[in-house]
């Protein structure tokens, strides 16, 4: 053999030699197959989410009982208005001619009725002296008696005709601020089978409510008097708070999805809640601390051969979660009680604080990055 191919297969040796050895000292940790995190305590505030409408506490619809043309509008949007302020009138022509007939109609019947009356007196001196028959006496009587009837009908229909001439001027029933106005100048309003809106009028801007749709599963949650923080689109980064004050029994199914309005008082005294807002609302169901929380991704965590026991009747309210101790997960039995977006309270089972959870295992999604290395690596529940 030539040196040459001694020297060849000493190289090739000692690269065999290096690569075994590199494997030797470079085999890796099989914990980093996994994706821990350490359970810890901490506080955890359990909360349902809504979405709902803010609208005044008080609102007044203004209407009108008769129908008309606008000849006058004293009130715009955002007009403040007190108790009896005319806000518009309208053309009381007709209403007044109505009027004016009906004293006319009265002065007639005013007149008959004289005359029947001093006929029904002559008839019953006459009847008392047999001049008369008792047919032509009744008949005389009956007379004065419609007359009377009809003077009683005529002022009846003044006592209206002044009523809805009254109308025509619209007055506000309380103070406010006149939030919607839908009529203008000149517009025909039609009162024929139902009463038109006209304005409406919130009593009082400073107290504000919310309507809020909460989901079936979670109004049993719902208490009167539980504490809601709220934010809305206008004011970025600005929380405000409430209070619940009814839940509505009445549900509103759409789709398929059962909802119950709950109604959350607001302070408004900055006027910086406007009606018609719409409140991503968040109902504060409880606040633990320092309770032992455990990630949500641990609870739906399972090895791919993993075989769950067959559970016994004290088992059905436990789940299953996998602690790694040095290399190997374990299956350890939990119960959970509360839980945010991010942990579950445990409250009772086989964990302590201290212990790395198992949440997935490393490369199953695909992305580098994620394998948080051995126990001592891993990221602590949230505090």
């Amino acid at each position: 053999m030539t040196r040459r191919r001694w020297i060849i297969l000493l190289v090739l040796g000692l690269l065999a030699a290096a690569w075994f050895g590199w494997q030797a000292t470079h085999r890796p940790d099989p914990a980093a197959a996994y994706t821990t995190q350490v359970i810890g305590t901490g506080a955890l505030r359990e909360s349902i989410t809504a979405n709902g409408i803010i609208n005044p506490v008080r609102v007044v619809s203004v209407g009108t009982q008769v129908s008309g043309t606008v000849a006058k509008l004293n009130v715009d949007y955002n007009s403040r208005v007190a108790v009896g302020q005319v806000l518009c009138e309208l053309d009381p022509s007709v209403y007044a001619a109505r009027l004016a007939a009906s004293e006319a109609t009265l002065a007639n019947v005013t007149s008959s009725l004289a005359l029947t009356r001093a006929n029904a007196a002559r008839s019953a001196e006459l009847f008392k002296q047999n001049y008369i028959s008792r047919q032509d006496y009744e008949t005389t009587q009956q007379t004065a008696a419609s007359a009377t009837a009809q003077v009683a009908a005529a002022r009846a229909q003044i006592k209206q005709d002044r009523t809805n001439l009254g109308y025509t001027i619209i007055h506000s029933p309380v103070s406010g601020v006149v939030i919607s106005r839908q009529v203008d100048l000149g517009q025909t309003v039609a009162a024929s089978f139902s009463t038109p809106t006209l304005f409406t009028i919130a009593r009082d801007l400073t107290a504000m409510q919310i309507e809020a749709a909460v989901a079936e599963a979670d109004v049993a949650k719902v208490r009167i008097g539980q504490t809601v923080s709220f934010t809305v689109d206008a004011f970025t980064g600005r929380t405000f708070t409430g209070t619940v004050r009814q839940v509505r029994l009445n549900p509103t199914t759409q789709q398929n999805v059962v909802t119950y309005t709950v109604i959350v008082g607001v302070a408004n005294p900055d006027g910086a809640l406007l009606p018609g807002m719409t409140a991503n609302a968040s109902f504060l169901v409880s606040d633990h601390q320092d309770a032992l929380l455990i990630p949500n991704a641990a609870l739906s965590y399972k090895p791919a051969d993993y075989k769950p026991a067959k559970r016994r009747a004290g088992d059905m309210a436990t789940l299953t979660v996998f602690v790694l101790v040095g290399s190997t997960p374990e299956p350890r039995r939990i119960r959970i009680g509360a839980s945010d977006a991010d942990n579950s309270i445990v409250t009772g089972g086989e964990v302590h604080a201290g212990d790395h959870v198992i949440t997935a295992e490393a490369g199953k999604d695909g992305k580098k990055g994620l394998v948080l290395g051995p126990p001592g690596s891993g990221q602590p529940a949230k505090k």
